[in-house]
């Protein structure tokens, strides 16, 4: 952090001399010295109610006060049992009324670790959480396992109903030694509990006999949170994963592509409301980022939707949709607002939209402008139909634009958007694309209403 007034600040900085009794410094302290107010940098956005988003989006503050997990018996030796000093150190700050608490350099070995409110969890240049393979250091907590709540094993770092939150520093978080216990695909299991109407405080995962991994940083029904400038790796299952959640921001994250195993989604936001994800490198072994608002009948009880979202100036690494919406999106999706992402590797889709009627939900108004890079596969590819599964639950889709967009690779063909016969999509404009390198020139539009291209190209010709 530079000290510089962005213009987020600024915006915030107006709000709150309006209409709030007491603001928060607009300048903050380098990260080095663990800022009361931290910055982050949003560019100007070409859609108002994005830049309104980010307006709303508040970040937290903290006191000055810092507290040391060393002076709380912590060692980096990377072998030493850490969970109870730095419990210790999260619990003394959050007594006092908030702060930081401070992750020096070395390596420490922990358990699960959960934040409490007005507490910062500062990593600080050369220092690494190594999460332990002692699955009893991780307690059982109310989570969401692939849209469905249960009771399974803390995900690495977790907090539930606290406000004032924060994850930041520079340095790491490695999940590698949990791969002895963070393990296990078992849905199936929790979708028999959701139809004989267990409630989620009984769907018990540990000690069930079945087994379904945890996410990697969860924090759940939680308000005003901010994740920024660490490094991710090794992770096992979805790695940014806030559920249930208003105001998050997420700013100068990097998920290690290289490290991360199978259904590694870097970002997650499930049915929460005003998330900006922001300066980015969002490495994957799956989706970029994948919105989500619950599964089925269990994300019909819940009936949150996820929106008002920004991405911007973010490099995306992942395999499947830089901006995914679902599959569980029972809930419903709206507001997305996605900005300068640069896409490389071997990312199959810009816009990834899949739902079924089984699942139902609604993703709706959905917006990318100047995405650029390659795609195994193509820009867009909304599916009504995904995984052949059915029901009486009829998903919404639309309207979506791209904009201002290119690509100098796709491997299929450019748009693959279908609506379904009784519930078209419900508007999808594409302008000022350039898409060169298209395999197939040959697009799939089906049940579309509204549809409309302006100065699009596909390999040099118009659409």
């Amino acid at each position: 952090m530079d000290g510089r007034i962005t213009r987020r600040q600024l915006i915030k900085g107006g709000l709150a001399v309006a209409g709030a009794a007491a603001a928060a410094p607009l300048l903050a302290r380098s990260a080095a010295a663990a800022p009361a107010q931290y910055t982050v940098n949003v560019p100007d956005l070409p859609w108002p109610a994005a830049n309104q988003i980010v307006a709303e989006t508040t970040l937290p503050t903290f006191p000055d006060a810092k507290f040391d997990i060393t002076a709380y018996g912590a060692k980096g030796d990377g072998s030493t049992d850490n969970t109870a000093a730095i419990k210790k150190a999260i619990d003394a700050c959050n007594a006092a009324g908030g702060g930081h608490v401070i992750v020096p350099k070395g390596t420490f070995l922990t358990g699960a670790v959960y934040i409490k409110s007005n507490v910062d969890l500062h990593l600080e240049t050369g220092s690494v959480l190594k999460f332990s393979g002692d699955s009893s250091k991780f307690p059982t907590v109310l989570t969401r396992y692939e849209g469905i709540e249960c009771m399974n094993r803390s995900p690495m770092i977790y907090a539930f109903k606290e406000k004032n939150i924060a994850l930041t520093g520079t340095g790491t978080l490695d999940a590698n030694s949990t791969s002895s216990w963070n393990k296990g695909t078992d849905r199936a299991y929790l979708e028999s509990l959701v139809a004989k109407g267990t409630p989620p405080e009984k769907r018990i995962v540990p000690g069930s006999g079945h087994t379904m991994r945890s996410a990697f940083v969860e924090p759940y029904s939680c308000e005003t949170v901010l994740i920024q400038g660490i490094t991710i790796k090794n992770s096992m299952f979805w790695q940014l994963h806030p559920t249930l959640c208003k105001n998050v921001t997420v700013d100068g994250v990097t998920t290690d592509a290289s490290t991360a195993h199978s259904n590694t989604d870097a970002c997650d936001p499930e049915s929460c409301d005003h998330v900006v994800i922001v300066n980015s490198n969002l490495g994957a072994h799956d989706d970029n980022i994948a919105i989500k608002s619950g599964r089925d009948d269990d994300g019909r009880r819940v009936n949150v939707p996820c929106q008002n979202l920004v991405v911007a100036n973010c490099v995306m690494n992942g395999n499947w949709g830089a901006i995914t919406c679902g599959s569980e999106q029972t809930g419903g999706i709206r507001n997305v607002y996605a900005y300068k992402l640069t896409v490389k590797g071997e990312t199959k889709f810009a816009l990834y939209v899949k739902s079924n009627t089984k699942r139902g939900g609604f993703s709706e108004n959905i917006n990318l402008d100047s995405i650029s890079g390659t795609f195994a596969r193509s820009i867009a590819y909304v599916l009504p139909t995904y995984n052949s599964q059915t029901g009486n639950h009829i998903p919404s889709f639309g309207p979506f634009t791209i904009t201002n967009s290119s690509a100098t690779k796709c491997g299929q063909m450019a748009f693959n958007v279908s609506g379904l016969s009784n519930s078209h999509v419900h508007g999808f404009t594409a302008t000022n694309c350039k898409f060169t390198g298209v395999s197939n020139t040959t697009n799939t539009l089906k049940y579309i209403d509204n549809l409309k291209f302006t100065n699009v190209t596909i390999n040099g010709k118009p659409i």
